[in-house]
């Protein structure tokens, strides 16, 4: 009797599994739950119906060419194999490719990434730029051989012969498409050109989805010139429409919606004309209701009145003047009478008028105590009528 330890259990029935052709190429359906996208990029679920699970793992290889973003509670389709995961002696599903069930992954990428930019705010009416109706020059990217170009160009040139058209000549379709279509608009916003149309003719969803690709989006949100967005027929709709300043159901209404035609032109300016006149009525019954008022103005007519009142203030404010001056001179010498009183009761010569004398030795020193002096001292006495000559005894 052979004793197997766990771990050689396990990778026996590893080995059977992985060896077994059945368990290779498997296509499962179930619903999607405890989906979570790790860091690394391996993508982690579990797979399950009315009475099973199992749990499966989309390495980073397989899951970066999804078409969009599994969810917990999606129905999807499988091509997996199945083997043995040794530590856990789990089997597990290692998923190779993954398609939604019952609805297209592109119709789930289209939903999923309109719902994210409709949250960032490109499709909100105040972040859309007016189209310019009367354009001296128009940019369009597009193919330049199919029949969009065509009937953009013959519309413009019918309705605007005088309107300078610049083309790009864009990928419309396929690989490379939506990075063409970028570079078109990045380069139409340095030529100074006034709108810019993006569009091709119909197609299937896979025919125009380079227009529901986020760079194309992006990039026609950040072009600082106005876009319209002229995709496929009336009924499809991409999610460079919802962005774009504009959505014309067809590449030829596109032309028309950003080249009035000379008629309309000339309508358009006598519209204008017009309401010019009018406005310009409107001012002129406004300026003679001013004159009116102002030629029955009282003082206008008496300017003598108002020139005597001035005077009779200029008068006033004189008085004033003048006498705020005396004030504040009378303050003044007020001030300087009281200083000057203070001043000579500290005088020293006053106290000296009392009967005081100061005392100077021979070198002009003032003596304040006797023990400065000795007998045959020379001084002099200060009085307050003059001095005298002195010697100590």
């Amino acid at each position: 009797m052979q004793i197997l330890s766990v771990s050689q259990l396990n990778t026996y029935i590893k080995s059977y599994i992985d060896s077994n052709p059945v368990f290779s190429n498997l296509f499962i359906r179930g619903e999607l739950s405890n989906f979570k996208l790790h860091s690394s990029g391996h993508c982690y679920m579990t797979l399950k119906d009315e009475n099973s699970v199992i749990k499966a793992v989309m390495f980073r290889s397989s899951a970066s060419g999804l078409k969009f973003m599994p969810e917990n509670g999606m129905k999807v389709i499988v091509e997996a194999r199945l083997s043995v995961y040794d530590r856990d002696g789990a089997y597990q599903l290692y998923i190779n490719d993954m398609q939604p069930d019952g609805i297209g992954a592109l119709h789930i990428q289209f939903n999923q990434l309109k719902e994210k930019l409709e949250n960032e705010g490109l499709f909100r009416d105040e972040n859309k730029k007016s189209i310019p109706q009367i354009p001296a020059a128009v940019g369009v990217v597009t193919s330049e051989t199919g029949a969009a170009v065509r009937d953009i160009l013959n519309i413009l040139k019918r309705h605007r012969p005088d309107v300078n058209i610049i083309l790009y000549p864009a990928l419309v379709q396929g690989d490379g498409a939506s990075e063409s279509i970028v570079k078109g608009i990045k380069i139409l916003n340095e030529k100074n050109v006034d709108v810019i149309i993006i569009g091709r003719g119909g197609g299937s969803l896979e025919d125009l989805w380079c227009f529901n690709e986020e760079c194309v989006a992006r990039a026609v949100f950040q072009s600082h010139v106005p876009v319209i967005s002229a995709v496929g027929h009336e009924t499809d709709f991409t999610i460079s429409d919802f962005v774009a300043d504009l959505r014309a159901p067809t590449p030829s209404a596109a032309a028309e919606l950003c080249s009035l035609s000379i008629d309309e032109i000339n309508s358009y300016l006598k519209g204008v004309q017009l309401r010019f006149n009018e406005l310009l009525k409107a001012v002129v019954a406004r300026k003679k209701s001013q004159f009116s008022l102002l030629k029955n103005n009282y003082f206008l007519n008496n300017p003598g009145i108002i020139l005597e009142n001035r005077s009779i203030r200029c008068d006033e404010l004189r008085t004033n003047l003048s006498n705020s001056f005396k004030n504040k001179l009378n303050k003044e010498k007020q001030r300087t009478a009281v200083a000057v009183s203070k001043l000579d009761a500290l005088s020293p010569l006053k106290i000296i008028k009392k009967g005081y004398a100061y005392v100077e030795n021979s070198d002009n020193k003032i003596i304040t105590s006797s023990s400065q002096l000795k007998k045959n001292d020379k001084i002099s006495l200060y009085f307050a009528d003059g001095k005298k000559e002195c010697e100590v005894l």
